[in-house]
């Protein structure tokens, strides 16, 4: 079935102003609709499939976006805050239109990979803890990490909460020796497969180090574009959004087989 709206409905969704902006804008003859100028703000058009043009820029309709942010520190993943800037006053106005959600959070001290899209069927498969989705962080590290911390990652660690984690995947990276009477740092690589509040830092203080540095480098199947700089983001590619509809699928699959 197509998806027919109204051409004002359209060009609100798409952020180009109110509805009685847009009527204005119309009636100026501001707008085309498959290269003739139209005066009726109120035409039901396939937005899909017809050219609407604003001001002789063609208007590409979309009514889901996904978007990968590079994180920097001193922001919250949240969508609003009294206090603090969030991840959404990081966006473009334009890209504010279509109200995308950070999926899932990164700490206000913690860099990196930031899903942000208004897909809320995505968003729930990639959160939920049924899915086990692998996240992977570089850390840096106060004090010598080594092949016990790596085993007992593997085995799990019991949190401060009692909490016992799954299996996780640690790799040291780089060891950097300090002088004398200071603890070494380490840099280390850390799969996860849940999302507990500070878990990356949690489980670094139970086995009696301090977390002072952490990135999230990949979520699922995404990953941290390296060209993107701190504080930037772009649209994902459609290659990239159909891995993440794949493993959704995946995910999806594999629940329904081992749920009880």
């Amino acid at each position: 079935m197509k998806k027919r709206m109204r051409l004002d409905k359209m060009l609100s969704h798409m952020g180009y102003g109110t509805r009685s902006e847009i009527k204005k804008a119309v009636k100026q003859g501001k707008v085309t609709l498959n290269g003739k100028t139209v005066k009726d703000s109120g035409l039901s058009i396939d937005p899909e499939q017809e050219d609407v043009t604003w001001e002789g820029e063609r208007v590409v309709y979309r009514d889901v976006v996904y978007l990968m942010l590079n994180k920097p520190q001193g922001v919250i993943s949240a969508t609003e805050d009294t206090r603090d800037r969030t991840v959404i006053d990081l966006l473009e106005p334009e890209d504010q239109v279509l109200q995308p959600f950070p999926v899932g959070r990164l700490d206000k001290d913690t860099e990196g990979l930031l899903l942000l899209t208004n897909d809320g069927q995505l968003a729930h498969e990639l959160l939920s803890p049924r899915k086990h989705v692998d996240k992977t962080y570089e850390a840096r590290v106060r004090g010598e990490v080594n092949e016990t911390d790596r085993l007992l990652f593997a085995a799990g660690v019991t949190l401060d909460d009692g909490y016992v984690t799954m299996p996780a995947a640690l790799q040291v990276l780089k060891v950097e020796k300090a002088a004398a009477m200071e603890e070494p740092e380490s840099w280390i690589q850390l799969t996860i497969k849940e999302g507990k509040f500070h878990q990356v830092k949690r489980m670094f203080e139970a086995v009696g180090k301090k977390v002072t540095y952490l990135r999230r480098i990949s979520m699922g199947p995404l990953k941290l574009d390296p060209s993107l700089p701190l504080g930037s983001y772009r649209e994902l590619t459609d290659e990239e959004v159909e891995l993440l509809r794949s493993h959704r699928g995946t995910a999806a699959a594999v629940e329904r087989v081992t749920k009880p």
